[in-house]
C-alpha cells in the first residue's frame, strides 16, 4: 500500500510540474504579440452582454483590431462567432461595433459559424481561400493565443500572426486553468 501512495505522489507530482511548465509556456506566448502585416484579421468571439452589446472582453480585442487596423497592420476584419445563450449572433454584434467605430462595411467579413476556435479557423481557411490571402492575424485573450495558433494551423494556414488583447478579468484565471486541456484537446484533433 505504502508502494502505490508513493507511486501516486510521484504522478500526481509530475502533473502539476507539467501543468505549471505548460501553463507558463502559454502565458509568456500570449503576452509577447506576433505581429506583422497580414491580409485579414480574424477576431474571435466571445460573450455579448444581455442587452446586446459585446462584453469587456469582447470590446477589448474589436478595439485591438481597430487600432491595428488603423496603423495599417492589415485591410480586412473577419469577425467570428456564433449565437451565444444571450440570443444574439456574435459575429453581428461585432460588426456593428466596428461600423459604429467607423470601420467600412466593405472590409468587415462577417463568419456567424465560429462556434469554437477550430470551427473559426477551418471558416478563415475557406475565406481566405475565396479571397486569395495568404496572411492572418488572430486576436484574442493571452491565455487562448497558443491554442488558437495550433487550430489555425491545423486547418492549414501557416502564416499567422497573433495579439491578444488588453482586457484583463479575473476571470482570465480561471480560463487559463481551462486552456491546459483544451490545448491537448486541440492538439489530438
Amino acid at each position: 500500500m505504502k508502494k502505490y501512495k508513493r507511486v501516486i505522489s510521484i504522478l500526481v507530482s509530475i502533473f502539476l510540474i507539467w501543468f505549471v511548465i505548460h501553463t507558463l509556456i502559454i502565458t509568456i506566448d500570449g503576452l509577447n504579440d506576433d505581429l506583422g502585416k497580414s491580409d485579414v484579421v480574424v477576431v474571435l468571439g466571445n460573450k455579448i452582454e444581455p442587452n446586446g452589446t459585446p462584453s469587456v472582453r469582447l470590446q477589448g480585442r474589436l478595439n485591438k483590431a481597430i487600432e491595428l487596423y488603423e496603423k495599417g497592420y492589415f485591410d480586412y476584419i473577419i469577425v467570428s462567432g456564433g449565437f451565444g445563450k444571450e440570443g444574439y449572433s456574435e459575429a453581428i454584434v461585432m460588426k456593428e461595433y466596428l461600423l459604429e467605430k467607423g470601420i467600412s462595411s466593405d472590409c468587415i467579413m462577417v463568419d456567424e459559424e465560429g462556434n469554437d476556435t477550430y470551427s473559426t479557423a477551418k471558416n478563415t481557411k475557406k475565406i481566405m481561400d475565396q479571397r486569395g490571402f495568404h496572411t492572418v492575424t488572430v486576436i484574442s485573450q493571452f491565455y487562448h493565443i497558443t491554442r488558437t495558433r495550433l487550430a489555425f494551423h491545423k486547418a492549414g494556414l501557416d502564416d499567422v500572426y497573433t495579439v491578444h488583447s488588453t482586457s484583463y478579468e479575473a476571470r482570465d484565471i480561471y480560463s487559463l486553468i481551462r486552456e491546459f486541456p483544451a490545448y491537448y484537446k486541440y492538439l489530438m484533433i
